[in-house]
């Protein structure tokens, strides 16, 4: 069994608000080190609970601990490039291996084209398409995990913050979160899976009221079991969901629109 992990290290960060507070230190003369962390619970790999976009639904405590954790595919879309949309036709071309329960981890490498500390990485990054989001709620998985920002609508929340958004234009929070579907967001490292298939856990903190965690994910890859997947492209080369949320979907928006989003 080899270990993978997916997660980005949490460190300041111009999204984010990320601030390690030193309150002992062995050069004060302090027997133990200790320190204080304020951090967004969506900063770097986390997963979100149904009431970041769901008012009054399941905050990150109440929510199953298994909902993170199981059976993944992994979907090879690493030839996707600046502003690639995800879309049903892709997932027909390359999530066959899906299956209903899985969680579903979309790979574009993005991670390793650009660095998530720059502009680029958000202002030009693969979204996720309607038709791709109806498509995994059709198949029937119970997660869906991404190493790229997830909505089209991100790059406006960061770089136009004074435009208000709308619901529908956070394609992958309307369409998942009211069909229980729920999401792991910021992946990294899923080139070194190398498997189609492998167990995936990305386990958040139980912090009452939490709208989300960071977490720190991970493959677990079976060396004897599943097929290999293409080797990754060079950094510059182009059952039943476990937690149903609301019982049925909005009507939503055809255009990846151009409000953002707090994802």
């Amino acid at each position: 069994m080899r270990i993978v992990d997916l997660s980005f290290p949490i460190r300041p960060h111009f999204r984010w608000k990320v601030e390690p507070t030193l309150v002992r230190s062995h050069a004060a003369g302090d027997v133990f080190q200790s320190t204080v962390l304020t951090v967004a619970c969506h900063a770097y790999t986390h997963v979100d609970a149904p009431v970041h976009f769901l008012p009054g639904d399941h905050d990150i405590a109440s929510m199953p601990v298994d909902q993170w954790m199981g059976e993944a595919a992994l979907v090879d879309l690493t030839h996707l490039g600046d502003n690639g949309e995800v879309t049903a036709a892709e997932l027909d071309a390359h999530a066959g291996h899906v299956r209903r329960g899985d969680i579903a981890l979309l790979r574009t490498d993005w991670p390793r084209k650009v660095s998530v500390e720059s502009e680029k990485f958000w202002r030009d990054a693969p979204y996720t398409g309607r038709s791709a989001c109806d498509w995994l709620v059709r198949r029937g998985v119970k997660a869906v995990g991404y190493d790229y920002p997830p909505d089209y609508t991100v790059r406006t929340s960061i770089f136009e913050p004074g435009v208000r958004l709308t619901p529908e234009q956070c394609t992958t929070h309307h369409v998942f979160f009211p069909a229980g579907v729920t999401v792991i967001e910021y992946l990294a490292n899923l080139d070194q899976v190398g498997v189609a298939r492998c167990r995936f856990i990305a386990l958040p903190l139980r912090i009452e009221g939490a709208d989300g965690s960071p977490v720190r994910a991970i493959a677990l890859v079976d060396e004897l079991g599943g097929p290999e997947m293409a080797p990754p492209n060079p950094p510059n080369v182009r059952s039943a969901p476990a937690q149903p949320g609301r019982s049925s979907t909005p009507q939503r928006s055809e255009r990846p629109g151009t409000a953002g989003s707090l994802l």
